[in-house]
């Protein structure tokens, strides 16, 4: 399904935490140099890995992706003790067909004029890289994790983390 880092053999497990989060930090770069973070709703990750989201074309970000298309997303599942950042090039795109192709109708509730809206722009990301940390989330695996290292000095095993190659 994604073709995006097919090389690393944890790219799959990348995009496999990331596909149930709804809400991803978008952090670009402001206009003074320093670093603007803020929620963005996710739509469903393409063919090739890339992830999109829709923004109004008259925001801070179209213009911080403007003058640096680098952007970090941040996705925070706690309930599953899953996290994940993912680094790459945004893209602002406003062709009418991939809009209407992305569009779902609770988008409404931002954009009132629906696809047709004067106002509506997406957002690709082109992932180059990402790292995930996915934790055991049971209740008594922290216990067991905590009475082990109380009881032999040794850390316990946080779960599974990896850096990823996406591009």
């Amino acid at each position: 399904m994604h073709q995006h880092g097919h090389n690393d053999p944890n790219a799959k497990k990348l995009y496999e935490l990331i596909k149930d989060v709804k809400i991803a930090m978008m952090t670009t770069v402001d206009t003074d140099g320093t670093l603007h973070s803020r929620p963005m709703h996710s739509q469903e990750t393409d063919e090739h890995g890339d992830l999109w989201f829709f923004t109004q074309i008259q925001s801070p970000k179209i213009t911080e992706v403007s003058r640096d298309n680098e952007v970090n997303l941040a996705y925070s599942d706690p309930s599953s003790q899953t996290y994940v950042s993912v680094a790459g090039k945004a893209e602002i795109v406003r062709d009418k067909a991939t809009i209407q192709e992305k569009w779902s109708e609770p988008l409404r509730a931002w954009f009132p004029e629906g696809v047709d809206d004067p106002q509506i722009a997406l957002i690709r990301v082109h992932p180059s890289k990402g790292e995930y940390w996915d934790s055991p989330s049971s209740t008594i695996v922290h216990l067991y994790g905590y009475a082990k290292a109380a009881l032999t000095g040794q850390q316990p095993n946080p779960g599974d983390q990896a850096k990823v190659n996406l591009s």
